[in-house]
């Protein structure tokens, strides 16, 4: 099947955001917390209590905005400190959408001592 939305880079803005935040509001937190809005990106945003989740994706033509909300249990999200901004991979974002531990995904994973 063919995929709708490219998605070629992934960054989370680790500051929460107001869930009640529609697409225009998305995108000016995108643009004062990473400067830009780039096409084939993903940006995310959690709320406080880290149940609610929205991503932005600008796909080169217009913007979508989709959330997500768990149940049961919170997203695995990074404690606002010294940086307001992560990057992540592709596949690291596939296991936080389901909120599993996206850290332990790809190098940070590996086994180095036993």
């Amino acid at each position: 099947m063919a995929q709708v939305i490219r998605i070629d880079a992934v960054w989370l803005a680790v500051t929460p955001m107001d869930m009640r935040a529609g697409t225009d509001t998305a995108l000016a937190r995108v643009v004062s917390v990473f400067g830009s809005a780039h096409p084939h990106t993903a940006y995310l945003f959690a709320n406080k209590r880290g149940n609610r989740l929205k991503v932005l994706v600008h796909d080169g033509i217009g913007i979508w905005l989709a959330a997500r909300r768990l149940h049961q249990g919170k997203f695995v999200w990074p404690s606002p400190g010294g940086t307001v901004q992560q990057h992540i991979s592709r596949d690291q974002l596939d296991a936080l959408v389901m909120g599993l531990p996206w850290q332990r995904i790809g190098d940070a994973g590996v086994i180095t001592l036993v």
